[in-house]
This record gives structure tokens, sequence and C-alpha cells, in this order.
């Protein structure tokens, strides 16, 4: 069976999302598309034989002939499709956020709990790289002991112009959000943003870098590094410390070389290639759960719950006091076991 999937937004991550269904994964293909630019979406559709462009986002989605829908535009419209698809019945894979708003992701999980079965997977795709994969094996199998603590870092070389300190939350720590939430099975309890000194790289009135600091319900504390004109490449760390030793994330890139009394490697240049392996795995595994008749991965709550960590740590970063985050009750439906 081929998956017959839709793609609402052809921007960026929608033409490369295309082209890893496409041209890498099995089991799909593009049926149809659609983006608020038209003519783009057009150029894009020409290139994807049997492929249909719609008017709308709602329009594709009612489409018969899209069996999933692949949600990549604008955040603020994310909700409108995912709901749109919850309605419909349809699975749907939507990039983060879930939504830009702790009441816009309420109306989604409100939605799929009605709907009675999970049809919501949401693009977090640390939890797919495999050095991720593999640290957290170490942590949950306990042969270094209890976990006491999680170093991090997100470093990019460079943002756009229109970037702003609150994007650091939302665009980029939210990734490092999503990760201590799935590394230890846990909920964040309180927020802490401090304000480092700034780096001369960063434009008038823009905090960078910023030191975020997370309280998990069980104790453990989670401190994020999050520069976003590092200058030197796509940098990503990750260290947990435990009672009986640490694992981390080995170095970004490929072989390190030792010679001559240097060492040397390289740094990933952008987000593209540090993760491309985990992007691949993250889509094949929701084809393959989709084409099975479910979902997989993370869930509508694991959206919101990372929605409404942002908005406490954007609160923490406004305040610069320590916020705590107060989450609704989980429904069954998300609970451990539930599909």
């Amino acid at each position: 069976m081929t998956l017959n999937v839709g793609v609402i937004g052809v921007g960026m991550i929608g033409q490369d999302h295309i082209r890893r269904l496409t041209h890498v994964l099995s089991g799909a293909r593009v049926a149809a598309v659609t983006d608020v630019d038209l003519a783009r979406a057009r150029t894009v559709a020409d290139d994807l034989p049997g492929a249909v462009l719609h008017d709308s986002g709602q329009e594709l989605i009612a489409d018969p002939g899209v069996d999933a829908v692949v949600v990549t535009s604008w955040g603020p419209t994310h909700e409108e499709y995912v709901l749109g698809c919850i309605a419909a019945g349809k699975q749907v894979f939507c990039e983060k956020p879930l939504a830009t708003t702790e009441a816009a992701c309420t109306r989604i999980v409100d939605a799929e709990v009605a709907a009675g079965r999970r049809l919501v997977m949401v693009g977090f795709m640390r939890r797919y790289d495999p050095q991720y994969r593999a640290m957290k094996q170490v942590v949950t199998s306990g042969e270094i002991g209890l976990p006491l603590l999680m170093h991090a870092a997100h470093r990019n070389p460079s943002v756009p112009p229109h970037y702003t300190s609150d994007m650091i939350i939302n665009d980029s720590t939210v990734h490092d959000i999503d990760v201590a939430r799935w590394m230890f099975d846990d909920e964040i309890a309180a927020i802490t943003v401090l304000k480092p000194r700034v780096s001369s790289k960063a434009a008038a009135g823009f905090n960078d870098p910023l030191l975020v600091l997370l309280e998990m319900a069980s104790g453990v504390v989670v401190d994020v590094e999050a520069m976003v004109n590092a200058g030197f490449g796509y940098d990503i760390r990750g260290e947990v410390v435990c009672e009986d030793g640490t694992v981390e994330l080995s170095e970004s890139a490929g072989a390190l070389v030792k010679t001559a009394g240097r060492v040397s490697g390289r740094v990933p240049a952008n987000w593209q290639e540090r993760f491309v392996r985990a992007f691949d795995t993250e889509f094949q595994a929701w084809i393959d759960a989709v084409t099975a008749g479910g979902t997989t991965g993370p869930s509508a709550w694991d959206g919101y719950a990372a929605t409404v960590s942002c908005e406490t740590a954007l609160a923490a970063l406004h305040s610069g006091e320590r916020v705590p985050a107060v989450l609704r009750e989980r429904p069954d439906l998300y609970k451990e076991g539930a599909r």
C-alpha cells in the first residue's frame, strides 16, 4: 500500500519533507500540495507526478485522494489545519509547534480526546536522532544510576534579521524542552531564564545568549545554553549527569582527527545537516504507523506541554523570576500504553 500524503505549506521545510517523501523514504507519495503562496505551490506540484494543487488547506484535507496530511505552514495556522484533520479522521504530522498558544493546543487535545484515538504526531525530530536515542537508552536502563542533572547547548551560527529574543525560546529552546521531558519521562515544574553578557554579534536589544533552567518534577535540573549568533557552526550539546557516571552526545559531526599535537573535526553548518538522519527516521516511522492504521511518536499532549513550557519560559525571560509551569491533567488517551 502506498500512503497518499497531502502537504500544507511548501516553504523551505515543506519542500525538504516533500523531497524526503518522494526520493528517500518508502511507502508514501505526495498526492496533493497547497500553500498561502499558490504560485510557489504550483511550481512544486508541477514537479510531482500526479500531485493535485489545492487552493486551501481545508480543501486539501477534504480531498478523498489524500490519506494523511503533513502540516508545515506558518505556526499560527497549525491549529486550524490540525483540527481539520481530526474532524476528517485523518492522521496528521504537524511540524512544531503544535500550535502557538496554550489555548490553541488545549482545543486540539480536547478534539483528539473527543475523537477517541490519536491522530496527531508532532515533529520533535531529536527523539529520532541516533545520539539522543543512545543517551536515553543509557539513562533509562539505570546502568549509571539515578539522573541528577542535564547540561545542554543549542548554538546556531546565525539567524535572520527578523529573529527575536522570544524566538530563542519558541524556535530553538523548544527542542531542548521536549528532549528534557522525553529523556526523563517527566514534566517540567518550573523555569528560570538568566541573561548572560550579550554577544557583540547580537542586534541591539537582543538578549543572546540565554541560559534556561528547567526544573523537572522529579528534581532533575536541566540547564540549556541557547545561543543563536555563534558564528562557527550549528553546535548541539547534551550531557546527563547520574549518580554513577555521565552520558553525553558525541561531537556533533563525523570523525575527530588527532594529529601533530592538534585536534580537528567538522561542525555542521545548519540543522538540516546535523539532523538529516533524524528527520528521515521520524518520517519513516510515521508512514509505517499510519499505513498500519495508527500513529506514533510525540503526541498532541507533547505539543501542548512544549507550548506551555515555552510560554512559561517567556514569562520567566520577561520577569526575571522563577515561574512555575502549570499543566492540565493529562488525559487517559496520552498515558503510557495508550494509543
